[in-house]
């Protein structure tokens, strides 16, 4: 008999990110609001029961103390860096992307320390790191008007993991009825995966709390300047979202990752259990993709909640 597992696998658990490191374990991260927690573990479906730590609890009130969102733990120049959303406790016009970096070799041990809030040309949430071509990019959601209230994707290039090297290209805009839905246009929570010889950025559109949130895709060859907009081509129709024959709403803040024997793809995702429900519900799901014939990746559709699921290939 096949071994399973059943989603979602952390509840409630907003924002999933998870790492495979090349340590043979499984780094990961949800939104807690007033603390960053790291979790360790050789299974992903399991990795809620792992290994944990507190990694950073800022003292409030203080800069950047309040509302720590979307934490995303990267292993960049052989140190590991967490980047995640923070205010001072007010609205989005205080809202930023900090940076904490760790020496240690196992990133639950050795000392975090804080390297301050990125210096991006507008405020905004999501940060994550694209690594192509010897050479760093960050990409964030920065706030504005496009055309309604909300955020839109911005590269720009970085001296090191703390460091940017601006300006700013912006990538993707939710001008598309789907990004649209819940009240603001959105674009955000942006995910990079390399296959094929292309770059793909995975993204989260329309409002988190609309049963609509969604996920998008950019796609780039890999031999493209990453700066250069003209060089990606934005899918017109959303790539994974919601399922009500399932029961599955609001599926998005992705992250990507592979099975633990690296035979699989599987993508991590928040959702919630009904239309309208409160955020506060939003909980971890994973399930594995393929890959359709044109080389881009096919995401499929959200398994039901509680639907059993075979475990990822090599779990122990």
């Amino acid at each position: 008999m096949t071994a399973t597992f059943t989603n979602p696998i952390m509840s409630p658990g907003a924002d999933p990110w998870v790492l495979r490191h090349d340590d043979g374990f499984y780094y990961f991260m949800v939104t807690q609001r007033d603390r960053l927690t790291l979790w360790r573990s050789r299974s992903l479906a399991g990795i809620a029961d792992g290994e944990q730590r507190t990694i950073w609890q800022p003292e409030q009130p203080g800069p950047y103390s309040f509302n720590l969102w979307a934490p995303e733990i990267h292993r960049l120049n052989g140190r590991w860096y967490v980047y995640y959303t923070a205010n001072d406790g007010g609205g989005d016009e205080t809202r930023r992307v900090c940076v904490l970096e760790n020496e240690a070799g196992n990133p639950l041990e050795g000392e975090w320390i804080w390297r301050g809030a990125l210096a991006t040309e507008r405020p905004g949430l999501d940060g994550s790191v694209l690594e192509h071509g010897g050479a760093l990019y960050f990409c964030y959601a920065g706030y504005g008007h496009f055309p309604d209230y909300g955020s839109a994707l911005y590269l720009v290039r970085m001296t090191d993991p703390c460091t940017l090297a601006g300006p700013e290209a912006l990538l993707t805009a939710p001008t598309l009825e789907w990004e649209k839905q819940g009240g603001m246009a959105i674009n955000e929570g942006p995910v990079f995966l390399k296959r094929s010889h292309r770059v793909f950025l995975v993204y989260s559109a329309s409002t988190t709390w609309s049963e609509d949130y969604a996920l998008g895709l950019l796609t780039m060859a890999e031999t493209s300047d990453p700066m250069a907009p003209g060089a990606w081509t934005k899918t017109q129709e959303p790539v994974f979202r919601k399922s009500v024959e399932a029961g599955v709403y609001a599926t998005g803040h992705n992250s990507l990752t592979v099975s633990p024997d690296g035979t699989e793809d599987w993508i991590v995702y928040h959702a919630l259990p009904e239309a309208g429900a409160d955020t506060k519900l939003r909980s971890t799901f994973i399930q594995p993709f393929g890959w359709r014939e044109d080389g881009t990746p096919d995401f499929g559709t959200p398994a039901g909640w509680g639907a059993a699921l075979a475990l990822p290939a090599g779990t122990e």
